[in-house]
């Protein structure tokens, strides 16, 4: 539906503001306060159930910390209150129809089929405190970059949890989806957080450093890159995007000034020549 959006307006010529939806990630450094990023990654990705377009859905982490971040993201997931959404006690309500939650179990089989592996969740839940077929278990998953299902927006709470060795590697990850709304980067390292916010850094709309992918974009211009489908609403600047812009120049001297400050032939002759 983007693309033909785009096709019809830009067809005339027109501008067109589009947010498609993001495959946001969230880079965990070995710097990072660990605490801090498993509760960013957690409210990310299990938060409204997975169901936003800033939803944390991929996690990048260095090597030497993976292990700590997949216990602490282990023990959050397993301990996660579903169910009435109403219920202050619930953590994570229903997904949006019966639909959304198949689409996410075709997402989590084509997974396995690429070999990937299922730490945690991602059942359906049945039974009267659970209606109209609409709840799961939310999904925590080891994946690898390259697997298709991961370049590919599931619309509901699946997290695909990989690794990296070196900065540019994670940057490349994080670039190497066709989606680009939102990302995010948990460092200490002020090389780093100056690398991911650069030109040579995230490809995203939204850049966060030491915050997650979903909320911290509040009052911000919001929007992507890529086939996010680009154009920025909210933030100091998003009502441009709807204006036409028109330069204006008014003489109110008795002289002609030319364009770049030309002088065209002599006095007596400028006025005959004209």
């Amino acid at each position: 539906m983007g693309l033909n959006v785009a096709k019809a307006v830009h067809g005339r010529l027109g501008r067109t503001i589009m947010e498609l939806g993001g495959n946001n990630a969230l880079i965990v450094c070995p710097s990072a306060d660990l605490d801090m990023a498993t509760q960013s990654i957690f409210f990310g990705a299990v938060g409204t159930a997975g169901q936003r377009c800033t939803s944390t859905r991929r996690v990048i982490m260095h090597e030497s910390v993976a292990d700590k971040v997949r216990k602490k993201l282990l023990a959050a997931y397993k301990t996660v209150p579903i169910g009435n959404p109403l219920d202050k006690k619930t953590l994570m309500g229903p997904l949006i129809d019966r639909n959304a939650v198949d689409m996410v179990q075709h997402s989590i089989q084509r997974l396995k089929d690429e070999g990937g592996e299922v730490l945690y969740g991602g059942e359906r839940l049945e039974g009267p405190q659970y209606p109209g077929g609409c709840y799961m278990t939310p999904c925590l998953a080891n994946a690898k970059p390259d697997f298709e299902i991961v370049c590919h927006e599931t619309f509901g709470p699946l997290l695909y949890l990989m690794t990296y060795r070196d900065f540019d590697e994670a940057i490349a990850i994080n670039n190497g989806v066709p989606q680009g709304l939102t990302s995010a980067v948990f460092t200490n390292d002020m090389r780093e957080a100056e690398k991911f916010i650069s030109p040579a850094g995230s490809d995203c709309g939204i850049a966060n450093v030491n915050t997650g992918t979903s909320g911290a974009e509040i009052g911000g211009a919001f929007g992507g890159e890529k086939e996010t489908g680009g154009g920025r609403e909210s933030g100091s600047d998003s009502w441009k995007s709807y204006m036409r812009r028109q330069t204006n120049t008014i003489n109110f001297s008795t002289e002609l000034p030319l364009a770049q400050g030309i002088q065209f032939g002599s006095d007596d002759a400028g006025s005959a020549n004209a």
